[in-house]
């Protein structure tokens, strides 16, 4: 079968062929439809093997974690599921039987750190294996070629401003910093979840005018002048936008870091962050929270915008993505 793979570390991936695994017990083969592409998978092509050891992870692997597909095989012992069925695989990794995950807060699982796309094969390939029945969320209606990035783009987002919405006033101010695929999800939710006023920053016009039309009050190419937000979720993470974003927080507020840029908050704390308010960061999503965007896209109620690509087209849709010149997620179809 088809599979775009890391081959090495700190070298780009490639297009290859490796055979389709055979689901043993417990274990579900899905054929794959569509796989979203996310920025982190720029950041794997660049990872020096001493940070992908400590991970845990193993070379070589199948990039793409935003999956969805069709039931294609099932192991022994696996048991509700009809052939040909459409689902989207969960995209973090969880264990299921830990405190955290056991409490539904399975993104602060410890086995996260490695799973399906990052360490060990994803779904950027024909066919991907899935250890069991949890990992899959039932699509219904919804095209399996383009839910991969409610997963994650979407699911994340989700996280994040369920996470912030007990510091949103009637009628406050959110401003959402970065406008692409999970920052226009989070302008979503918003405006489903809150009364506020979703003020956008993002650099690109065309991003600016999505998130308008799916929802923004206004969207700007910069941080100047705005103050008083009731919470900024900053989807980019840049000394700047860290620093801008916190600068923005009124008193009570929120800012939420979920961008992956690399930036840091320079001292002195004193004065620096919102009085009586909070700062937080995360990583990924719950399965609650993945369920709940696709019963939310399924319902009609957002929109997932996603600019197709064949397999053979993958280099090039990285290049985009890198570029940021996609309004939504870059998704390989291979179906």
């Amino acid at each position: 079968m088809r599979a775009y793979r890391m081959t090495n570390w700190g070298e780009p991936p490639q297009p290859t062929t490796v055979p389709v695994p055979s689901p043993g017990p417990g274990e579900v083969l899905v054929r794959v439809a569509g796989c979203g592409l996310c920025r982190s998978d720029l950041t794997m092509r660049r990872m020096p093997q001493v940070v992908g050891d400590k991970l845990g992870w193993r070379m070589p692997f199948t990039l793409g974690h935003e999956t969805a597909g069709r039931v294609a095989a099932v192991g022994a012992g696996v048991d509700g599921l009809t052939l040909g069925e459409a689902v989207a695989l969960v995209s973090p990794t969880s264990c299921g039987s830990c405190g955290h995950c056991l409490r539904g807060r399975d993104s602060m699982c410890p086995h996260g750190l490695t799973g399906r796309g990052y360490g060990r094969d994803g779904g950027l390939a024909d066919y991907v294996l899935v250890p069991g029945r949890r990992d899959l969320l039932p699509l219904g209606d919804l095209d399996p070629r383009s839910a991969g990035p409610l997963t994650d783009a979407g699911a994340t987002a989700y996280h994040a401003v369920r996470r912030a919405l007990p510091r949103i006033t009637a009628s406050g101010r959110v401003v959402v910093i970065g406008a692409g695929g999970l920052g226009a999800f989070a302008v979503q939710f918003l405006r489903v979840l809150s009364g506020a006023q979703i003020f956008v920053v993002d650099p690109a016009p065309a991003r600016r005018d999505y998130a308008v039309s799916v929802g923004a009050s206004s969207a700007s190419p910069d941080l100047s002048g705005v103050s008083g937000a009731d919470v900024v979720l900053d989807f980019v993470g840049t000394d700047e936008t860290i620093a801008a974003g916190i600068a923005a927080v009124t008193p009570g507020g929120a800012y939420g870091l979920i961008g992956s840029a690399g930036g840091r908050l320079a001292a002195p704390w004193f004065g620096t962050l919102p009085r009586d308010g909070e700062v937080f960061t995360f990583q990924g999503s719950s399965i609650a929270d993945a369920q709940d965007v696709i019963a939310l896209a399924r319902a009609g109620t957002i929109r997932n915008e996603v600019t197709e690509f064949p397999f053979e087209a993958a280099d090039d849709a990285y290049a985009q993505l890198a570029a940021g010149t996609l309004p939504g997620r870059a998704v390989i179809v291979l179906d």
